[in-house]
């Protein structure tokens, strides 16, 4: 109403003006009331829009008429360490929803190289996630068109999961890991649960006629229905209602700083509806027209004189009047955004590519937030040609080695920049299945079943390659500052030291790999050795190489001596090492049960065999001739004591009974036969069958 009559007035107080300054005063009283109530009204309404408007979902109820089931109990565990996280982490929600998008978008283009009708027409075809947010409602809704799920899939997949990586990420936890860590174990999509109060899927797969929707409030309980809204065509909607403490969430920018964080280099485009200011050209409103003729007669006044000038200036004016006034207004437009348009960093050359960026996509690649121990990133040529990068994590996975020969390596084939797979065990051998990244071949078919792809020999020379470059890498960040050199300056050994705890840091976590490796891949047996690390009876707190043991040895010493037991303060009081120390040779203490295996393996290193302290025959290569007969003289002489022991002894247990310079304070001591078991290898083997 004011705003009707401020108009209204106004205009009539410019036509009544010169009639009455009364009327013009009481008029202009009536304007200044009519402009300021309606500010005022317009002040309350920005303050009410400004004020925070936070919907509670807590007591949405699922669809009229849906079927409703029980969590499976380790889901339903599973979701309560996720809902009381109240310290954890929130922001990795959007990271896991687009990774499942993402995956889901792969696995439909994958299936359209050999079904043309997959992708369906229109705006089916495009392979994009979309995000959308509706304040009023607190909801955002992330849209995919990949692969959708049924029903029963709806039911499996979120519902009753039957997969190692829930009880594997319930172990984690309950060790006190890192709720961020839940991508990694195949069940990110629980993770919404950490802003969300009710949840809902709708999803629409090819194989099925109808149209789906999956709702939970994350109480227990969750049900599927058929969905009657929006057509999907094909793919998942997943609209997540806000917690009441999670309206951060709301704002576009926030979301927009997230995609940045940790999708930046998702394959497929990120779109998100956001608004923007744009300028326009506008026509010249009635009100401002008035106001520019009223200028120009006040200046037509001014210059009656000039006849001649006004007649051009006439013409000027009536060849303007015929075209039409604008101005330049600024107006704001809702579209899509695109968030991620950066080209994917395995096509790009290294040395355009800076350690940060390498960082950020091994976050957003491995699901996590540590930075890569070490990466490699290379591009192959030949026969067969590949890029790739590989990454080495800072900490193992903690099912490394669970299911460990029927586990893939964990890395993501691409043929001509389309996913293909990331359970493929042709690329890597099992040992290196901790490393992470890419390959993307020009040479593999594209139009060809998975199972042939697997069987394709282009395969071997990639998985040949990818090894070598790989112990490269591995070999690399061993080497690092590592001079070799003990006379060396204080300020090269400080930086040595701190080069060579990053290669402690890969031992921890992969030692075991490399000696399964020494185990399994006998082509590579050598470079391998190269990378064991292991303490020894001269090396202190520090991790010694073969190469540098080799270095140290003794004049004369032509053999390299180990011994295997439970611990290293056990191995350093046995009996079997007395003579071997008083003789100051070096010792190689190993303490993990699979060294017995590799040790079976690896019998020399560098011309050098490998002798086993804890058993007969050991030979110390110092003995002269004379040395040689008085050893010999002393088992003769006691050749009647030796064998009246062994008839003593239980034949079971003993084989023989010797005479033998190995020992210096300790009367005697109990060996293994030289092909047989170690007492320790007896020890392992016992244990696992017990086990």
């Amino acid at each position: 109403f004011f705003d009707h009559a401020v108009l209204h007035t106004s205009v009539f107080l410019h036509a009544a003006m010169r009639r009455s300054a009364i009327t013009g005063l009481v008029l202009g009283l009536l304007l200044v009331v009519g402009c300021a109530v309606p500010a005022a009204a317009r002040a309350d309404a920005d303050f009410t829009d400004d004020a925070p408007n936070v919907v509670s979902h807590k007591d949405k109820q699922f669809a009229s008429g849906s079927e409703s089931f029980e969590f499976q109990a380790e889901v339903s565990r599973l979701m309560d360490i996720i809902i009381n996280s109240l310290y954890s982490n929130k922001d990795i929600f959007l990271r896991e929803l687009i990774s499942n998008g993402s995956d889901s978008l792969d696995k439909i283009r994958f299936l359209s190289l050999t079904d043309s009708n997959a992708l369906g027409v229109g705006d089916a075809e495009k392979l994009e996630i979309k995000i959308k947010i509706d304040k009023e409602r607190g909801v955002i809704s992330i849209r995919d068109r990949g692969v959708g799920m049924t029903k029963t899939e709806l039911k499996e997949n979120l519902g009753t999961i039957a997969k190692s990586g829930t009880s594997a990420f319930l172990d984690t936890m309950q060790k006190g890991g890192d709720v961020n860590l839940i991508g990694q174990f195949g069940v990110g999509f629980y993770s919404v649960y950490l802003v969300a109060d009710f949840v809902s899927v709708r999803s629409k797969h090819n194989d099925d006629e109808k149209q789906w929707i999956w709702e939970s409030k994350a109480d227990g309980a969750f049900a599927i229905s058929e969905d009657l809204g929006e057509p999907l065509d094909r793919g998942c909607e997943i609209e997540i209602y806000l917690k009441e403490e999670a309206q951060e969430y709301l704002e576009v920018s926030k979301l927009k700083e997230l995609v940045g964080k940790y999708s930046e280099f998702i394959t497929h485009p990120i779109y998100i509806y956001a608004s923007k200011d744009v300028d326009e050209e506008v026509p010249v409103e009635e009100d401002d027209e008035v106001a520019n003729e009223d200028a120009e007669d006040e200046t037509d006044a001014d210059d009656d004189d000039d006849s001649e000038d006004d007649s051009a200036d006439d013409d000027d004016v009536s060849d303007e009047d015929d075209t039409p006034k604008t101005k330049t207004v600024s107006k704001t437009v809702w579209d899509w955004e695109l968030l991620n348009d950066s080209k994917a960093i395995w096509l790009r050359s290294s040395s355009d590519v800076d350690d940060a960026e390498y960082t950020k996509f091994y976050k957003a690649l491995a699901k996590e937030d540590k930075a890569p121990l070490a990466y490699t990133h290379f591009k192959a040529e030949g026969d067969v040609e590949f890029k790739a990068i590989l990454f080495i994590p800072e900490i193992a996975p903690s099912d490394m080695f669970d299911n460990y020969y029927n586990k893939a390596s964990a890395l993501k084939l691409y043929v001509r920049r389309v996913f293909i797979s990331d359970e493929f065990d042709e690329l890597l051998p099992k040992y290196l299945s901790f490393i992470k990244g890419i390959v993307d071949s020009d040479t593999l078919p594209l139009n060809v079943s998975r199972e042939t792809l697997q069987q394709h020999t282009s395969l071997k020379t990639i998985k040949k390659k990818l090894v070598r470059k790989a112990l490269d890498m591995i070999r690399k960040m061993a080497e690092e500052g590592d001079t070799g050199d003990d006379s060396a300056e204080s300020e090269t050994e400080i930086d040595a030291s701190s080069e060579k705890t990053k290669y402690d840091t890969f031992w921890k976590s992969f030692g075991k790999a490399i000696k399964l490796g020494i185990i399994e891949d006998a082509s590579n047996r050598v470079r391998l050795a190269k990378l064991l690390r292991f303490y020894t009876s001269k090396s202190g707190d520090e991790l010694v190489s073969l190469e540098r043991y080799v270095e140290r040895m003794k004049a004369g010493q032509k053999t390299i001596y180990y011994l295997a037991g439970e611990s290293r303060e056990q191995l350093e009081k046995s009996p079997f090492l007395e003579r071997l120390l008083a003789k100051d040779y070096e010792v190689i203490y190993f303490t993990d049960p699979i060294d017995e295996y590799t040790m079976q393996n690896l019998t020399e290193f560098d011309e050098f065999k490998f002798s086993n302290a804890s058993k007969e025959d050991l030979k110390f290569g110092d003995a002269d001739d004379s040395e040689k007969k008085r050893n010999k003289a002393l088992r003769d002489d006691f050749k009647a004591f030796t064998k009246w022991w062994q008839t003593v002894l239980p034949s079971d247990d003993v084989e023989a009974v010797k005479i033998s310079n190995r020992l210096v304070t300790t009367p005697c001591s109990v060996v293994t036969s030289k092909y047989g078991w170690a007492a320790n290898m007896e020890r392992v083997m016992k244990a696992q069958a017990l086990s």
